[in-house]
């Protein structure tokens, strides 16, 4: 789906226009981000979908999900839920709030935009449970080949937005349809509903659609109304896979707002008196969390931590305190006695040796894009834009910087300080083309041209591992035999997608609240995101018997003779061990080194013994015993 990708198209420059040139005080104030507002959300479903239950079924769901994870990650969030296509308009939840909008016909409003709160997750469970029967009888489906008009229904959404009482940094409608277009192409309606592609596109609300079917054609309507929404290339179209766009719609991996993705602005120092001016973003999607709360024992109310700076004057004579007042942290002072004289250091002069350095980037080089490793599993990595608002021209000189450095196949060097009073770092900026890797599910959040910031470790980050004294005991293996372990390695090695890796820890305490608040029990066995063993199994199905011909049949361990039934007794004790190997006095030191004699049994203890070291003992000996003489012969 396009909404997605080319979402980043508003963050994306053209160093051939994009530059802004005004000498006005007052465009700083215009151009700050607007960082307050909320975020609001309408999912519309198709009541085509109800024709084939199981996609209903599972549309509704997606919903659902997605209701949860907003009530349980940021409830403040508006979210409504609409029907398209129906042929009664039933009154929504909380009725009076569509006071001030004209509802029109074939379109009912099931949930106005709000907030999250329990009761309306509650009101959704509930509806769900009875959709089967109900829908049909409370909503319906219009006739005629159930569709209605198409550009009535982002009317109705846009005068939900407007109408939503709070400042929205962004505006979100997610469309769940199995119909390829809406209208027939040579019918006015289709014309409409493409004209009101613009509105959305003026009004900056973001459209997003979500097949509820594996094989979709966007080319009859979607293709151009995605590109009209979007104001796109429509040559440059390209459309996602529909099952995965389900899975981030359900887990709520919807796009955040570019000012809000933004996780800090600096200056890149190119050399004495040049800085350009850029922000850097989170390369992967960040996984949701929950905030802690603290909250007491006794009454379960929320812990509020506040520092408070007193000054307190004792009494020399009575040590009583004679004067108490509360100072300002930036009124407080450290105090130092060099033998009878005190010295006060004031926390401005604290923070003027902690802010040396002011936060943001310096060049020192370039080195060759070869000498850097694959991988370095240090840090996560971050994403470099330009950003015109700060120095006019950054993005001219930023385009610049990245053609040579993809020229040349090079990578810049540079100390960075992200914020003030941090640690500075060694990064490495690996220049990277615009566009997703092709079957990577794990996308930068932006596309388009730009800079990875790679974090270097230090020497104490990097550790040497000897593998020549690592596992000695039977550890050899022919060269067939690791060429073929490594295809199955590659068979079995799989991408990195951040957005289905799920922490145990965050999973265990979702599955508690539902279970406690909405008495919802989820199945909770591991890492959602593990790979699949079947499909593993039949990846590597060809290699295996290549494996048998190498190696040998795996020989099968002896089972455990059963117990008599006379004598209830246990049965006998079969060898740990082979006794074969028992024979070399390698394996027997190998055995004493790890710790690992205690496996062997008493009588083939005495028998190391006496072909070893030629010391007769009698078996009644104890286990300890034995095994405390033969480390004492080998050391």
């Amino acid at each position: 789906m396009a909404s997605i990708r080319s979402s980043a198209s508003t963050t994306n420059w053209n160093p051939s226009y994009d530059v802004l040139c005004s000498d006005s005080e007052d465009d700083d104030d215009e151009t700050k981000p607007n960082y307050k507002g909320r975020e609001a959300l309408i999912f519309v479903l198709d009541a085509n979908l109800y024709e084939e239950y199981e996609r209903f079924v599972v549309a509704l769901d997606i919903v659902r999900k997605a209701l949860i994870s907003g009530l349980l990650v940021n409830s403040k969030d508006l979210i409504g839920i609409v029907f398209a296509n129906t042929a009664k308009n039933t009154d929504p939840y909380e009725a009076s709030s569509l006071d001030n909008i004209v509802v029109p016909p074939n379109c009912a409003v099931f949930l106005p935009l709000r907030e999250l709160s329990k009761s309306i997750v509650e009101h959704y469970l509930r509806f769900m449970e009875t959709a089967e029967q109900g829908f049909g009888v409370d909503y319906g489906i219009v006739g005629n080949g159930g569709n209605s008009d198409f550009s009535v229904m982002l009317r109705l959404c846009i005068n939900l937005f407007e109408n939503a009482g709070y400042n929205l940094v962004s505006s979100t409608l997610v469309y769940l349809t199995d119909r390829a277009t809406p209208h027939p192409t040579t019918s006015n309606l289709y014309q409409r509903a493409l004209q009101k592609a613009k509105d959305l596109e003026g009004k900056e609300i973001e459209f997003q659609l979500v097949p509820m079917v594996d094989e979709f054609d966007y080319e009859p309507f979607y293709k151009e109304f995605l590109t009209l929404v979007e104001d796109g290339d429509i040559e440059a179209f390209d459309p996602r896979n529909p099952e995965e766009l389900r899975t981030l719609l359900s887990d709520r991996k919807l796009r955040q707002n570019v000012l809000r993705r933004s996780l800090g602005h600096f200056k890149l120092s190119l050399g004495p008196d040049l800085f350009i001016s850029v922000q850097y973003y989170n390369y992967f999607r960040a996984r949701f969390m929950p905030r802690k709360v603290r909250l007491l024992r006794k009454d379960n109310s929320i812990v509020q931590q506040k520092r408070v700076i007193m000054v307190r004057k004792q009494s020399q004579e009575t040590m009583d305190i004679v004067e108490e007042h509360q100072v300002k942290q930036s009124g407080g002072w450290y105090e130092i006695n060099l033998g009878d004289m005190p010295i006060r250091i004031t926390p401005e002069q604290i923070n003027r040796v902690r802010n040396l350095h002011a936060p943001g980037m310096m060049l020192l080089g370039f080195k060759s894009i070869s000498e850097m490793p694959e991988n370095w599993y240090y840090k996560p990595q971050n994403f470099m834009y330009p950003d015109d608002k700060g120095i006019s021209g950054s993005k001219r000189l930023f385009r610049a910087l990245w053609e040579r450095c993809m020229a040349r196949e090079k990578i810049a060097i540079c100390l960075l300080m992200r914020k003030r009073k941090s640690i500075p770092r060694y990064v490495a900026l690996l220049p990277v083309e615009g566009g997703d890797p092709e079957g990577d599910t794990s996308r930068p959040l932006l596309s388009g041209d730009g800079f990875k910031i790679i974090y270097l470790p230090f020497a104490k980050h990097i550790r040497n591992i000897d593998f020549t004294d690592w596992n000695t005991m039977q550890n050899e293996a022919p060269e067939e035999g690791v060429q073929v372990f490594e295809k199955i390695v590659g068979k079995l090695r799989t991408k990195f997608q951040s957005n289905l890796l799920v922490d145990p820890t965050v999973e265990a305490l979702q599955s508690n609240i539902l279970a406690l608040a909405l008495n919802i029990k989820t199945d909770s066995a591991g890492l959602s995101g593990m790979p699949d063993t079947k499909r593993q199994d039949e990846r590597i199905a060809k290699i295996l018997p290549r494996l048998n011909e190498i190696f040998g049949e795996d020989a099968e361990s002896p089972k455990k003779r059963a117990a008599s039934a006379k004598t209830g007794g246990n049965a006998t004790k079969v060898p740990k061990l082979d006794v074969d190997s028992l024979k070399q006095l390698n394996y027997v030191e190998q055995l004493a080194k790890n710790d690992t004699l205690s496996s062997c049994t008493i009588a083939q203890l005495c028998d190391i013994l006496k072909t070893h070291f030629d010391v007769q003992v009698p078996l009644r000996s104890k286990k300890q015993d034995l095994i405390d003489r033969v480390k004492d012969l080998i050391d």
